[in-house]
């Protein structure tokens, strides 16, 4: 090996390193969950170590929602409507400490607890991501008026912590949301789907990617995945999975 080349790796290992002490400095690691400073980044304190508990079967076999009865293939919200993902996980209840850890995810600019929500996903399901061949992972995108004024899209950052994790590469130029909509939460079934028609759209004609991991932030009846899956299958994409950081319950 050059020696050039060693002496241009030694100094991007120290610029990291510097880099990790500075922000370590001025933003301190925090416990994910009561937001309490932590030993280290991505790592829970002593005290939240044993209160979050991940997705554990019985979950539904498309959404990944829990399920209160082992013998249940589905959901209640499975049963009743089709989906255009083939299938998706999650990685938490939205319970808890975890609703208010995503609530400041969201809105107080915690964006470095997106290190812990993607460790967990990798241990959860990294094998399944590597089962079903995925090519890339897409963030569902946020209308670009809403992203100037929170400053992120939190979906997006989960999306870059879970590519480094996975060793898989982001794309966040793929899809993109060309009308602003109403927070799905607040509407009934008719009015999510109306509220998303024609919400999305490929930023180029072809999709040049076959299969893709769809990545959000809360999961509640999938109609928000449900219309980027089929931009992208509209796109020449065959398949689509998606992983949301924490999920509604789906007895």
């Amino acid at each position: 090996m050059k020696l050039d080349s060693i002496m241009g790796k030694k100094a991007l290992q120290c610029v990291r390193a510097l880099w990790r002490l500075t922000k370590d400095f001025f933003y301190p690691p925090r416990c994910p969950v009561c937001d309490e400073l932590t030993d280290a980044e991505g790592v829970l304190c002593e005290a939240c170590a044993g209160r979050v508990q991940t997705m554990k079967e019985p979950v539904c076999k498309r959404c990944g929602k829990p399920l209160v009865d082992e013998c249940m293939e589905y959901c209640t919200d499975c049963r009743k409507r089709e989906h255009t993902y083939r299938q998706g996980k999650a990685v938490f209840v939205y319970q808890g400490g975890i609703r208010s850890s995503m609530y400041r995810f969201k809105y107080a600019g915690r964006r470095e607890y997106a290190v812990y929500y993607a460790k967990e996903a990798a241990r959860l399901y990294g094998g399944w991501v590597r089962r079903n061949q995925i090519d890339v992972i897409v963030p569902i995108p946020m209308y670009s008026w809403k992203r100037r004024q929170r400053g992120y899209n939190q979906a997006e950052v989960f999306a870059r912590a879970l590519g480094r994790e996975l060793e898989l590469p982001v794309d966040t130029r793929v899809v993109r949301r060309v009308r602003n909509t109403v927070p799905q939460k607040e509407l009934n079934d008719r009015e999510r789907a109306r509220n998303l028609k024609n919400a999305f759209q490929l930023v180029s004609n072809i999709v040049e990617y076959k299969c893709i991991l769809l990545v959000d932030d809360i999961y509640t009846t999938g109609s928000t995945m449900d219309e980027v899956a089929e931009t992208l299958l509209d796109g020449g994409a065959e398949r689509i999975y998606y992983i949301c950081i924490s999920i509604g319950a789906g007895f």
